[in-house]
């Protein structure tokens, strides 16, 4: 009773914590995402806001140079509902700059700066902006798409010299007057429309633009900030990519709706991470799971438990890795939340068990949209009984994760992709009653009896083999329990012969690791079905800017060594060990001279 009592208390007392900080974020009303920071602003002005290397600015400087970003809006005819590209690294403006677009009731597509060629040229296509402001540290990607570029496009060099055909937009911007737009430049646009747009990781494909609005914005900005009680002295280290929501709304608002200060940095490195915890005063930092695998791999660093963070938000942060990372590098409290930028089912786990991405007790699961339902790995799809209607799961058993669409609720509204044909593929109608529709989240969890989920995978990830599901995320997690093995990626490959996929994994270590002792541990901790059937030594693994492994290539390669540089081996029946793949091998095992 005590522990059911503790347990209860502590969950109701983050969640009102976080329900109170969005109160008033509504979708009638004229109080939008420029409303949300300018109020902050006026707050706290003379506060730090953003800090990068050896500059600062403050809530007025923020305020100083977003009031002239408006400004160029107006002078080179930006007007509201009107779309401008943002090809802009990590820096103490990205903020500010996108702040004083939406000023204008400007729409930002923040464009991935890691993109080049096809990639990014397809984001700015799809975008559809008629401005393009590019940071001239990203030049030569930017030049390596212009030939794919389809849009009559005006470009803008940011924050350094303009390069040969652009527009010089730190000379424009500094031209302007800094003063305040007048609220009535946004007129007639309320908190439910569009305020910028985001673009998904493309693991399995190119990215589609996501529609991002007001209220989105505002309840990430505010939401998980009062769940982990940030306060003005908090500092926000901030290593994640800000043009997606983990870092650039739930980590920066987090810090500036309760007037601390974001530590910007380029890009997350794991060699300086801690000196900069510690240089800075952080006291919070925003995780993706692979960034702290990435950490928890690195040897001891002596600044690991000399900083000041108390709260780390964030999501992916897997069993395997959670409590070695808390444990190792003293971090008291962790949020781990679910949702994608363009979904509509949201989970939050401020207290709860270890691997938990968050919760829906029985007594709240009228506040909540989330249902998960059954999935057939083998056709993709969600299998229906007798009446036609998709099947809920039972509690420990793993399905598809799936959000109702309520038009009449912001929370659980799915604003979709650019394209219609996207976002009609995330839609799953007719589910438990004639004319309802579901967001398809395209993830695989289960649910305890007290109402926790676990992720497990996601559906196109996870295959069968030997007439079983196998989860990619538990064997991963696995393999990354063998010492000296810091990146483990796996994916199910097609062998002839054989029904399902075998699996393989992509492995990376610190050095070659002993196969003998690999396979045993595999085999001990492993039931037989989801044992990598081959390996494949990688010096790197192919990620995402916010770490997820890609596995299209790979899955592409196969097995076949001809396709393939690094090592290759599989797992031989016979001997009982990993042997090498090389071209014999192979057309045995196509052949089906040796038997998996």
């Amino acid at each position: 009773m005590l522990t059911t009592l503790k347990r209860e208390a502590s969950y109701v007392g983050g969640l009102a914590r976080m329900l109170r900080s969005v109160k008033g974020v509504d979708a009638a009303s004229n109080h939008l995402l420029a409303d949300e920071l300018e109020l902050r602003v006026d707050s706290f002005g003379p506060r730090t806001a953003f800090m990068e290397d050896e500059r600062s600015w403050t809530y007025a400087d923020v305020e100083d140079y977003a009031n002239r970003v408006a400004g160029w809006c107006e002078a080179n005819g930006v007007a509201a509902g009107d779309t401008v590209a943002v090809f802009v690294r990590n820096r103490l403006e990205y903020v500010p700059l996108w702040f004083g677009l939406s000023k204008r009731g400007v729409i930002p597509a923040l464009i991935n700066f890691q993109l080049t060629g096809k990639a990014l040229a397809h984001c700015i296509n799809i975008s559809e902006a008629a401005h393009a402001i590019v940071d001239m540290d990203l030049v030569d990607g930017w030049k390596s798409a212009r030939s794919g570029i389809e849009v009559d496009l005006t470009e803008w060099a940011a924050f350094g010299e303009p390069a040969k055909g652009m527009e010089g937009f730190d000379a424009a911007v500094a031209a302007q007057a800094s003063v305040r737009p007048d609220k009535s430049v946004r007129a007639g646009v309320t908190a439910g429309e569009q305020a910028m747009k985001m673009f998904t990781s493309g693991t399995t494909g190119l990215p589609k633009a996501a529609k991002v609005t007001h209220v989105r914005a505002q309840n990430y900005m505010r939401g998980l900030g009062a769940g982990a009680k940030a306060g003005k002295d908090d500092r926000m280290l901030l290593v994640l990519p800000l043009y997606h929501a983990t870092g650039g709304l739930v980590g920066m608002g987090a810090a500036f709706t309760h007037g601390g200060a974001s530590i910007i940095r380029p890009k997350f490195s794991a060699s300086t991470f801690w000196d900069d915890a510690v240089e800075y005063g952080a006291t919070m930092f925003t995780y993706v799971g692979e960034l702290c695998r990435f950490l928890l791999s690195c040897p001891e660093h002596p600044k690991e438990r000399a900083h000041k963070i108390q709260w780390i938000m964030g999501n992916g942060l897997r069993p395997e890795v959670w409590e070695d990372f808390v444990t190792r590098f003293n971090i008291p409290h962790v949020i781990e939340f679910y949702g994608a930028t363009e979904g509509n089912v949201s989970l939050i786990n401020v207290d709860g068990p270890i691997g938990a991405v968050g919760r829906v007790p029985s007594y709240l699961k009228w506040k909540f949209n989330i249902e998960v339902v059954q999935y057939d790995v083998e056709s993709g799809s969600n299998p229906r009984g007798s009446d036609g209607f998709a099947i809920r799961t039972q509690d420990g058993e793993v399905g598809e994760v799936i959000g109702e669409i309520r038009n009449d609720d912001p929370r659980f509204r799915f604003e979709g992709y650019e394209t219609e044909e996207a976002t009609q593929k995330k839609i799953l109608r007719d589910v438990f009653k004639p004319g309802d529709a579901w967001f398809r989240t395209g993830d695989l969890m289960k649910r305890d009896g007290h109402g926790y989920y676990y992720f497990m995978d996601r559906v196109g990830d996870t295959f069968r083999w030997k007439a079983e599901n196998v989860a990619t995320n538990e064997v991963a997690g696995e393999l990354s329990e063998f010492p000296g093995i810091t990146q483990a990626n796996v994916y199910g490959v097609k062998v002839p012969g054989y029904d399902g996929k075998a699996g393989m994994a992509a492995i990376v270590s610190e050095e070659a690791p002993d196969l003998a002792a690999l396979k045993a541990h595999i085999d001990a901790e492993l039931p037989h079905y989801a044992r990598p059937v081959f390996l494949r030594l990688s010096r790197e693994s192919e990620t995402t800017s916010t770490f997820k492994f890609k596995k299209t290539n790979l899955v592409k390669a196969g097995f076949d060594p001809d396709r393939i540089s690094d090592p290759v081996y599989f797992a031989n029946p016979a001997s009982g060990a990993y042997e090498p793949v090389d071209a014999d091998t192979f057309a045995k095992i196509n052949s089906g001279d040796i038997r998996l």
